[in-house]
């Protein structure tokens, strides 16, 4: 059993021992102290509403941990808009919206069905940084907590218009040409995981005029399959595609922050080619800057330097690549698993602004999903993964890879988030996860073949070193 604490918020197992697993009384004391920080922060700042937006994706342990998440923050004197059944996007936006202190998303993401998290938001609608993040868990760890009097107990507010109001935001954007989308007449088959996707995304289409077949439609929490959208894990799918009648497939994840298109002739786009064709798009109409994490493909600097602009790479994490895009001023920006930024929209992953950035591009250049991929620079990424055991000493494993490249004249080594070995034609990058407990060894290089090899060669490195 599991529980993680890190910049991605606070993810574990359902069931256990309490200081675990993700279970009641640490829901209760992670809620009573994110309430805590942001009460305290609102105050100084002078904006305090006492106010808390809370929306979940369809898992199964969904409805006990929003029971536990609001009874808490009404415990605290809070007013609580629970939005319901709502994308991580959705619930971001809504927090803005609503105007409130702050919000928590009820997900874990890609993780399987046993797994679910609490996502703490500030009050602009964006992941805590990495000091906010680190004073909430100061402060479930050291602080006595204070609960509203009996006359000062907060209540809960339901909202079921977010969903609504989330689609109609992405049909105004200054980019999303539902005009050229309506005229193409799109078919599009998209696998929702059995979670909120199936909610939104038929909403959607059905605003943009695209004919549409969902898979895994009903909000469940029962998942079809391993609800990381990678292509092992999307076979069926894959074959609906291949039978023919489609333009597009559509992946998402369980909170639908995360995206992958799938050609007409049932061939995966690429996850990591979802931020480089939406920047593509975006760039030739706004030329600026892109943003991506270390762990991203090569493709995105390139089109970025076509363009004109500057790619910058940051730490994996969504803050972490926020923070980076408004530094330099991106114009877009995300991460390789799927998730596209769009500060025009907000500063958080957004499947469904991937989806009509998407549709707008295709339809304007009036070509298929499959001739649109073969425009964009070819590399290949190979994405594996060590299981921690409690004795792996990740830090001096990660000394130890720094050690071996230092003196390679070829090698330009990273080390801002794990360590990053940058070739000539191709890299890779080796670094624990902020939400399982594992090191990810992505890399990358012009063939499959060789960008495994140089993934492997890594992960023996750790294999020989335990």
């Amino acid at each position: 059993m599991t529980l993680i604490k890190s910049i991605s918020g606070i993810r574990g197992t359902i069931g256990g021992r309490t200081g675990d697993t993700l279970n009641p009384l640490d829901i209760v004391k992670f809620t009573t102290a994110y309430a805590t920080f942001i009460a305290r922060r609102s105050q100084s700042a002078g904006t305090a509403r006492k106010r808390v937006v809370v929306g979940r994706d369809g898992r199964i342990s969904g409805p006990m941990v929003r029971d536990v998440v609001c009874g808490t923050l009404v415990g605290m004197g809070y007013e609580v808009i629970d939005i319901g059944l709502a994308t991580t996007p959705t619930t971001e936006l809504a927090v803005r919206w609503h105007e409130a202190d702050g919000g928590i998303i009820i997900t874990a993401s890609h993780n399987p069905t046993q797994w679910n998290a609490l996502k703490l938001l500030n009050s602009e609608g964006e992941f805590l940084t990495a000091a906010d993040g680190a004073e909430v868990l100061r402060i479930a760890d050291a602080e006595d907590f204070d609960y509203a009097p009996v006359e000062c107990l907060g209540r809960v507010v339901k909202d079921d218009t977010m969903n609504q109001r989330h689609v109609q935001s992405v049909l105004d954007l200054r980019l999303a040409d539902v005009e050229a989308i309506r005229q193409r007449k799109f078919r599009v088959c998209a696998d929702t995981i059995n979670s909120v996707g199936g909610i939104i995304l038929p909403q959607l289409f059905e605003a943009l005029g695209v004919s549409y077949e969902i898979l895994n439609g009903e909000c469940t929490g029962q998942f079809a399959h391993n609800p990381e959208p990678l292509e092992k894990n999307l076979g069926g799918i894959m074959e609906r595609m291949r039978q023919g009648g489609f333009d597009l497939g559509v992946v998402v994840d369980p909170d639908v922050d995360r995206l992958a298109f799938i050609c007409e002739d049932g061939k995966m786009f690429g996850e990591e080619y979802t931020l480089v064709s939406v920047a593509d798009y975006v760039l030739q109409h706004d030329k600026g800057n892109t943003v991506s994490n270390l762990s991203s493909t090569r493709a995105l600097r390139d089109v970025t330097e076509k363009h004109g602009g500057k790619y910058t790479a940051a730490a994996v994490g969504e803050v972490n690549v926020t923070t980076k895009m408004k530094e330099v001023g991106a114009v877009i920006g995300g991460e390789g698993n799927g998730g596209v930024i769009y500060p025009e929209s907000h500063y958080g992953r957004d499947a469904l602004v991937g989806i009509a950035l998407f549709l707008s591009s295709l339809a304007q250049k009036g070509c298929t999903v499959s001739e649109l991929r073969k425009t964009f620079p070819d590399y290949q990424i190979a994405k594996n993964r060590i299981d921690l055991t409690p004795e792996t000493d990740v830090d001096a494993i990660l000394v130890k890879v720094k050690e071996m490249f230092a003196k390679d004249a070829d090698a330009q080594v990273n080390d801002i988030d794990g360590v990053k070995i940058d070739f000539p034609t191709k890299w890779v990058h080796l670094r624990k996860s902020n939400t399982e407990p594992i090191i990810r060894v992505y890399s990358e290089a012009q063939t499959m073949e060789e960008a495994d090899q140089l993934g492997k060669q890594l992960m023996q490195v750790v294999y020989d070193f335990q």
